[in-house]
């Protein structure tokens, strides 16, 4: 296995959401470009989930995949109880923000500091380095094929430096797979009729619940999007519905921040996610991704993936960075 398949095998299972189709693209493009210079066939393959969803996980193994979450001696009504209030406190907080509508000619630019895992397909997780990655999501509302651009800096980064676009591989409609201010503030913002429309668009991989998508769903909107105030209180809220929400009282970004966290129990499944806020403010700091692979050896569940959001904000053009960013 070459260096860009490996990256590739690595991709698939343990890189953050958002970046999943993206760098699998990339990664084939160029061993397709390798095998065409050598005069051998094209294997071009693209994922088959969108790129904002958990990652992809084989049939055959979703099935046998289990974890088992640590609880806390709570019982189960206790800890939903806890995790729903403390997201109803942060969609207040959210309710009270600031936010300036966004332009369907402009982009939201998203700075965050990420590990991820660097084990190859087969073997342990290991977390590589921390880098930076910079993204730019397109606000048009229009079909888009291009719908962002995504930079990496730093010891950890893939390709770093470079400006590579988010190749939806056709045009897709603004929605969840091209998530646009627009879009974003037409959503429902009644907690309930947002999560029924949640259910609808969410699209589980085989082993996972509707419940677990729509978690994930919720996280990547509410980390690398801007919206109204009153439509992120009502994510928040639609989440704070989900049976087996649970709070962890202590938990770390990306950037050694300390934290709240709230994550969702959903023990037949290979994957878990955790939303971590401030204590104080209750803005969002980032999140950790948890697996769990038997056949990997990984029986217990092992930190995977690890992000901090360290700058928001909205720009006119892609690549553009805010003035005063520490990226500059």
């Amino acid at each position: 296995m070459n260096e860009a398949e490996e990256l590739l095998a690595t991709a698939e299972w343990d890189l953050p959401r958002e970046r999943h189709r993206h760098f699998k693209d990339v990664l084939m493009q160029r061993i397709d470009d390798d095998k065409n210079r050598a005069g051998k066939p094209s294997v071009r393959r693209r994922l088959a989930r969108p790129a904002v969803l958990v990652p992809l996980v084989s049939a055959a193994l979703a099935g046998v995949l289990l974890t088992t979450l640590t609880t806390g001696g709570q019982p189960p009504e206790a800890r939903t109880s806890s995790a729903s209030g403390t997201l109803n406190r942060i969609a207040t907080a959210a309710m009270a923000s600031d936010k300036v509508p966004v332009r369907d000619d402009q982009f939201v630019y998203v700075r965050t500091l990420d590990r991820s895992n660097t084990g190859t397909f087969a073997g342990p997780i290991k977390l590589g380095a921390l880098h930076t990655e910079e993204r730019w999501t397109a606000q048009d509302p229009a079909p888009l094929r291009i719908t962002g651009w995504l930079r990496s800096s730093g010891k950890g980064a893939i390709m770093p430096g470079q400006l590579i676009p988010v190749d939806a591989g056709e045009p897709v409609q603004e929605g969840v797979d091209h998530p646009t201010y627009r879009w974003l503030a037409s959503l429902p913002t009644d907690p309930d009729a947002l999560l029924a429309r949640l259910r609808k668009e969410a699209r589980p991989v085989e082993g996972e619940t509707t419940d677990q998508a729509v978690f994930s769903l919720i996280g990547s909107l509410i980390s690398g999007a801007i919206m109204p105030p009153a439509n992120a209180a009502a994510f928040y809220r639609a989440a704070a519905k989900l049976p087996g929400v649970r709070e962890i009282p202590d938990a770390v970004d990306a950037a050694g921040r300390h934290g709240i966290a709230i994550t969702l129990d959903d023990t037949g499944f290979a994957t878990r996610d955790e939303w971590i806020f401030d204590r104080q403010t209750l803005a969002m700091l980032g999140s950790r991704f948890y697996i769990t692979d038997p056949q990997r050896g990984i029986t217990k569940e092992t930190l995977s993936g690890t992000s901090a959001v360290m700058e928001t904000a909205v720009v006119d053009t892609k690549g553009e960075v805010p003035a005063g960013s520490a990226s500059r």
